[in-house]
């Protein structure tokens, strides 16, 4: 029952989405990017809204701000839709936003990154001061980034050694984000991309009049096969004492060793007090495993090759493609049943820390 909820591509995932929204008689709303999709269709960032308008409390559920990782989101937002949890929650006064597909253009081209090889998760920040300089990541760029592909051997050797030599570095990390190479893996870019001011404006419109602000951002491909990590930023002790309570004891915090997940800069869910100042805000991104690290890390190596390389052959296309699908999204039930199960759970956890909430 599980893998029916998961689409095939970007273009059947949003209409089956806007579908069981209008099904369920949510508020939908059309945010379309300027470019097209891979089929040459339609893309945009759909938003789904239940419950009572007026609500104080505001459950978010946003899926693919990194592209092909929307597949695992959208299942998860499609079954919220076809499930009680979402009736249970206008019930208990909270309204329900469901903001599908961040990065349209990377769902529907299998890219992780946007239009502009921008990493959506480390776009979100002050573009009026520098990013901060990532040493580490600038250490291995060009062992990251070679310049034919596949890589040579003594690339993959050379790049090996190199990350077992950086494995403790997380603050920052490899992935934390880095603004000198457009070419590169996590590239923060120059200003907020297009899926940023969407994001910021959908949460102008929705979010402003809100005491309460719940927000699950889900990801894929980091840990464990099939696990999800509720990771957790730095957030103030009242804000981190609600959050563990809502959540329970899994809850990890990006700083702690243990996260699969180094410290980023300009992460989605950080412009919600930006943008919604009177709101107290409690995020958190769900990220679940998929295959072993050395191999989404070669899938988004050649992604960033071939954001360089624009003629490469059609075949070696499809293949670089193919691998970051891959990466991101494991077709198999196990893993789907695995995704679904443990987001309901949480989504569970969210609406009753919510409803507790003065």
């Amino acid at each position: 029952m599980s893998a029916a909820f998961f689409s095939a591509t970007y273009g059947e995932a949003r209409q089956r989405f806007l579908e069981a929204a209008t099904r369920a008689g949510a508020a939908v709303g059309h945010h379309v990017h300027p470019l097209t999709g891979a089929a040459g269709e339609e893309i945009g960032t759909d938003t789904a809204l239940l419950g009572p308008a007026d609500a104080g409390k505001l459950f978010i559920v946003s899926s693919g701000t990194h592209g092909p990782e929307g597949f695992s989101g959208s299942a998860c937002q499609l079954a919220l839709l076809n499930d009680e949890l979402a009736r249970r929650a206008a019930d208990r006064g909270i309204a329900l936003l469901l903001i599908h597909a961040v990065n349209p253009f990377g769902f529907s081209h299998l890219k992780r990154t946007n239009e502009d090889n921008i990493d959506l998760n480390r776009n979100f920040n002050d573009f009026a001061t520098p990013y901060p300089d990532n040493p580490v990541y600038e250490q291995i760029h060009d062992l990251l980034v070679p310049a034919a592909w596949p890589p040579s051997a003594d690339n993959e050797e050379r790049l090996n050694a190199a990350m077992a030599r950086l494995a403790g570095q997380r603050n920052p990390g490899v992935s934390s984000g880095q603004d000198k190479h457009p070419d590169g893996l996590f590239y923060c870019g120059t200003a907020p991309a297009w899926s940023n001011r969407t994001i910021r404006s959908i949460l102008r419109a929705h979010g402003t009049t809100r005491r309460h602000i719940a927000w699950i951002d889900v990801h894929t491909g980091l840990g464990p096969y099939g696990h999800g990590e509720k990771i957790f930023g730095r957030h103030s002790e009242e804000t981190t004492r609600r959050a563990k309570a809502w959540w329970g004891s899994d809850l990890i915090v990006s700083t702690a060793t243990e996260s699969v997940s180094p410290r980023t800069v300009g992460h989605i869910t950080g412009c919600a007090p930006e943008e919604c100042p009177d709101a107290a805000i409690t995020p958190t991104t769900l990220e679940y495993g998929t295959v072993p690290n050395p191999v989404v890390r070669r899938a988004l190596r050649g992604e960033a090759w071939l954001a360089g390389h624009p003629d490469a052959p059609a075949t070696l296309v499809r293949e670089i493609r193919q691998a970051v699908r891959d990466a991101f999204y494991v077709d198999a039930d196990d893993w789907k049943g695995m995704i679904l199960g443990q987001f309901r759970s949480q989504a569970l956890q969210t609406i009753n820390g919510l409803a507790a909430e003065e």
